[in-house]
């Protein structure tokens, strides 16, 4: 190895954010050289776009700088194409310009992963996704937006698909964004939409199986369904997404109905750039990784978060492995650095361990549903552990001030409900100002409202 090691941070999320600020943290100047290569110059704090969506929390509070945050860290805006561990040497593509090599002593494969699709008809042209911070304010745009439209028409046909919202996907990111919005969009049409009523709106989940939310017991997901029904909210289980042609939804129980909205929540799988690595991978697509979080079979390789399998020491099933979700990333992103050190250092690494303490979600404003260490909790209590607990992960002293200002602002003002459509294509009345210069003739109007995959890649 290098006098000056070189570690390799492939991915800014959870992993490899706290990996990296870890290892800046216990390295001493000049000991390693650590680089993140990232897409995005921010890691996004995922627990937190549903209020983000929702508008009880600014967007930009929920993403951490990756250049501020890592500032004794080399961080690379671009993508990660393809990792020869064998030539320790990686392909990064960067968001400008040719495509490079990076040369590396120890690798860290936090690269996360992307949502899971399935081949259904209509999913990509009017699919929305919801990992990221452009996703979410895109969202909230267009929900407020349908809502303008709405109220701007008298045919009930328009009116009756703006107005049918459908999620698919019961885990906690799709409850907690079906709930958080249904409570938004009912707030803005009980203050600000006169010609609106509550009822008018259709909210429909989608579940394939038989239960919502898998992380807490049976009770508290049949709780959850309770409230969520009593809110006038549809809860379809063992129903499947089939067919989504030109703003039709098609479910697998029989039931269809056009709807302007559909929001995909339906898991996730591991980066797609592991198929361009020699790292070796499980059925399932994921590093296959010690407890120790060190790569199998390889030397200064490492992995952690949702692409890693990851040895779970504290099951008595051999063959168990930790969740994919930010409780145990951000956990093991403390040991994997930590262990990286130690091997820098000369020590034996120590096996990742940490028991799943439980889960918390929001359901909107004051509504929450928790299970932690046994304990359960719903309503309000429920709620507050939620936001306590996750102001006290979001990285940085920054990033936690100004999240608890805009819950406090939000408690003595009214909630912020207007759409940004401008937004999702901000260049749009330029283009037309300019074609009608050139014409002489004057181009249709078109609404502000998105309502395109497209414009939602755009908004990301």
């Amino acid at each position: 190895m290098a006098q000056r090691p070189v570690v390799l941070v492939v991915g800014g999320g959870y992993v490899g954010l706290y990996t990296a600020l870890r290892l800046q943290k216990k390295l001493s100047r000049g000991r390693a050289e650590v680089v993140v290569v990232d897409p995005q110059p921010h890691m996004t704090y995922q627990p937190f776009l549903p209020e983000a969506a929702a508008g009880s929390v600014e967007p930009r509070h929920v993403v951490v700088p990756l250049r501020r945050t890592l500032n004794r860290c080399r961080v690379i805006t671009g993508a990660v194409t393809g990792v020869s561990h064998a030539e320790r040497r990686a392909r990064v593509v960067p968001i400008e310009g040719e495509a490079f090599d990076v040369s590396y002593d120890v690798l860290v494969m936090a690269a996360g992963s992307v949502a899971r699709t399935l081949p259904i008809p209509g999913l990509a042209e009017h699919g929305i996704g919801f990992k990221n911070v452009g996703e979410a304010i895109y969202l909230r745009n267009h929900v407020l937006a349908r809502l303008d439209a709405a109220s701007s028409t008298d045919d009930p046909g328009v009116r009756r698909r703006a107005l049918t919202f459908t999620f698919v996907g019961g885990g906690y990111a799709g409850i907690e964004a079906f709930a958080e919005l249904e409570d938004m969009a009912r707030y803005a049409i009980e203050h600000y939409y006169p010609r609106l009523s509550p009822a008018d709106m259709r909210w429909v989940l989608v579940e394939a199986t038989g239960r919502i939310l898998p992380e807490v017991d049976l009770d508290m997901a049949a709780w959850t369904v309770k409230q969520l029904t009593a809110r006038g909210m549809d809860v379809r289980l063992n129903t499947r997404l089939e067919s989504v042609v030109d703003c039709v939804v098609e479910l697998s129980d029989g039931d269809r109905f056009p709807s302007d909205t559909l929001v995909w929540t339906a898991g996730t799988k591991p980066n797609p750039v592991l198929a361009g690595t020699d790292l070796p991978l499980d059925e399932r697509g994921r590093v296959v990784c010690e407890a120790t979080l060190q790569v199998r079979g390889l030397d200064g390789a490492w992995a952690a978060g949702d692409l890693a399998a990851v040895p779970d020491v504290t099951k008595d099933d051999p063959g168990a492995t930790t969740a994919p979700n930010a409780q145990h990333a951000v956990r093991q992103a403390k040991r994997l650095a930590d262990n990286i050190v130690a091997v820098l250092e000369g020590r034996a690494p120590e096996p990742y361990r940490h028991a799943y303490v439980g889960s918390v979600a929001s359901l909107g404003l004051h509504k929450g549903v928790a299970q932690v260490y046994g304990v359960k909790l719903k309503g309000w209590p429920a709620w507050a552990m939620h936001r306590a607990y996750h102001v006290s992960r979001v990285p940085t002293f920054n990033r936690k001030a100004r999240v608890v200002a805009d819950w406090a602002l939000a408690s003595v003002f009214r909630r912020e409900v207007i759409s940004l459509g401008q937004l999702q294509d901000p260049r749009r009345e330029f283009v037309s100002a300019a074609n009608t210069g050139r014409t002489g003739q004057l181009p249709p109007p078109r609404p502000e409202a998105p309502g395109t995959a497209d414009e939602a890649e755009k908004a990301g």
